[in-house]
């Protein structure tokens, strides 16, 4: 202290006194040093820097010998009373962490449940005090063996409101246990992962024992010899309804008049219109469709097929599940014309020939007739003892008396209307034929099937050129030509719509894709505008589906039936009238 409160003078200064050069000088009165300085409390930036880190070395202020004493702030240790717990207990430099596993697949179920029900599982809570296990249980679906879905949500806690439809589960069906894997007969058997739900009679001999059935031929036996006596036929002694034979089929007209002033019929093009009938499809620029134009009823069961008038598009034709054809009128009146009655079970499928004077229609009852759309006269029938799924003529003009149709043994037939024989059979599918496609100016077809593939063939000769199957591929029950010729749209069953080019090879063109509606497990017929701009699909939800052709995204989506929107036709003339068969028995008109 004494070298920090003294100065240090020259040597010069004492050279007379005969000091030596390191001798030290008198205190020097104007170097003076404060090692305690005062700290002003009243300080605004003492207060921020008071209360420090407790593990900071240095200090930049002054602090009181209190308030360096204080307490650390902040939640106390609770293992800190005692030395060897807390140093069990602290795994990290910081304190304790524990390692939670939530696994991938845990947190898809538990999303799909959120997603698809409205609740999921409380992750913090880990039991289940009814069931007695862990409430992930297995798989991590938290349900457990038989537990109540109702028990189990009441333990835990819920996320969101559950739904009302979902309220009363705790009815639900409950499956059956495994089993014991020793025991292979008797009531705790080995189920295994085949484990039914509680109530099914899985392995049961199903239908009327002997004795219901000996008490039943009885009961008829009497009623029938009752109504013999009386001279009346009871309701149980009736037979079934009998397949039409050649010749017995009718029609109904329902028109006016057959002929009108000019001696013309329902087949003649009106030319009052402000459309040109006459002119060539596809020219006008087409538009998405806005509002419904008319509602036509008259069927009694679902509608499974609508075809335009070839090139005039003033009539639509319909085959329905009531096992009836009707024809009706595009404009004036737009009232059902005809009715065409000759089959005794659903119509599946009906086509127009070239001009429209011709119809076939493909049932269930095995038939397929050929139609005149003037007279309703039915000229002849074909049949091949198979179910025929759907019919199509041969679209060159020389060849309007051969028409194809694929049925339900994996073939497809090749009739003459003027012999009625087969001339050719086309026998390679491995499963029913549901589609028939010409391409190529009518020299191939374009054939799909149950057997999930497509096959390409040459028209008349029974050999696949180009067959198409991949392990993801769905069954394709309906194909759209496009109106340049160029692109089949197919709707798959997995809820799209491909495309592919027909031109020089027949493969799929992965650009454009169509998705969005839900069409599994029905044949929901694609239609393309009569300018290739867009192109339509009912869905199974009763809506229609638009979608723009060059973008593949949604142009528009309505509703427009209750049912499934099983077929769509664009009108060839107009610029946005568009026509939707529905499984409601109606069929509507949308402009």
């Amino acid at each position: 202290m004494d070298l920090i409160a003294t100065g240090y003078g020259s040597s010069s200064d004492d050279e007379g006194n005969g000091a030596t050069s390191h001798s030290i000088a008198k205190p020097s009165s104007s170097l003076a040093i404060n090692v305690a300085p005062d700290v002003s409390l009243e300080d605004p930036s003492y207060s921020r820097h008071i209360y420090t880190n407790p593990t900071d070395t240095s200090l930049v202020v002054n602090l009181p010998y209190e308030s360096m004493l204080q307490p650390v702030h902040g939640p106390q240790n609770p293992f800190k009373s005692s030395s060897a717990e807390s140093a069990v207990r602290k795994n990290v430099w910081t304190g304790h962490v524990e390692e939670n596993m939530f696994s991938e697949l845990d947190f898809k179920i538990q999303q799909q449940s959120y997603t698809a029900y409205g609740y999921a599982r409380d992750p913090s809570v880990l039991t289940v005090d009814n069931a007695g296990m862990s409430g992930a249980g297995k798989g991590g679906s938290g349900y457990v063996g038989n537990v109540d879905r109702a028990q189990v949500m009441e333990g835990a806690n819920i996320f969101d409101r559950v739904p009302k439809h979902l309220q009363n589960n705790r009815h639900q069906r409950k499956r059956q246990t495994r089993g014991d894997p020793s025991v292979f007969e008797g009531e705790n058997a080995y189920r295994g992962p085949w484990a039914g739900f509680d109530g099914d009679k899985v392995g049961e001999i199903s239908g009327p024992t002997d004795e219901e059935r000996a008490k039943h031929e009885e009961s008829e036996k009497a009623a029938q010899e009752a109504a013999e006596r009386d001279g009346t036929s009871s309701a149980s002694s009736k037979k079934a309804q009998k397949p039409v034979e050649q010749g017995a089929e009718t029609t109904v007209f329902h028109g006016k008049e057959m002929y009108d002033y000019m001696g013309r019929t329902f087949m003649h093009i009106p030319q009052d219109l402000n459309v040109n009938l006459l002119g060539e499809a596809g020219r006008q620029e087409c538009f998405v469709p806005k509002r419904l134009l008319h509602t036509y009823t008259g069927h009694t069961k679902a509608v499974s097929a609508i075809r335009m008038f070839p090139k005039s598009g003033h009539l639509l034709l319909s085959a329905s599940m009531d096992s009836k054809v009707k024809i009706w009128d595009v404009y004036h009146d737009r009232r059902v014309l005809r009715t065409y009655m000759g089959h005794s079970k659903a119509v599946r499928d009906v086509t127009f020939n070239n001009d429209g004077t011709r119809f076939m229609t493909a049932s269930y009852d095995k038939n397929m007739k050929l139609w005149d759309t003037e007279t309703g006269q039915c000229i002849s029938t074909f049949s091949t003892k198979k179910i025929p799924y759907c019919v199509k003529f041969n679209p060159d003009d020389d060849r309007q008396h051969v028409f194809l149709a694929g049925c339900s043994d994996h073939k497809i037939y090749q009739f003459d209307i003027n012999t009625g024989e087969v001339m050719q059979e086309y026998d390679q599918h491995l499963g029913a034929v549901n589609s028939i496609t010409f391409i190529d100016e009518n020299r191939r077809f374009v054939t799909t099937s149950d057997d999930k593939s497509i096959r390409a063939w040459e028209y008349d000769i029974p050999v696949v050129i180009k067959y198409i199957a991949e392990p993801d591929m769905h069954s394709m029950p309906a194909v759209a030509l496009s109106p340049n010729q160029k692109w089949l749209a197919c709707q798959s069953l997995d809820n799209q719509i491909y495309i592919y080019g027909v031109r020089d090879k027949l493969r799929q063109n992965r650009k454009k894709l169509f998705t969005g509606h839900m069409v599994a497990g029905y044949a929901c017929q694609p239609s393309f505008s009569p300018d290739g701009r867009y192109l339509s699909s009912g869905d199974a939800e009763g809506n229609l589906w638009i979608w723009d052709w060059k973008s593949c995204k949604v142009h528009k989506k309505f509703k427009a039936h209750d049912q499934v929107v099983i077929d769509c036709a664009w009108h060839p003339h107009e610029t946005s009238l568009v026509a939707t068969a529905s499984w409601d028995s109606n069929i509507k008109l949308w402009v």
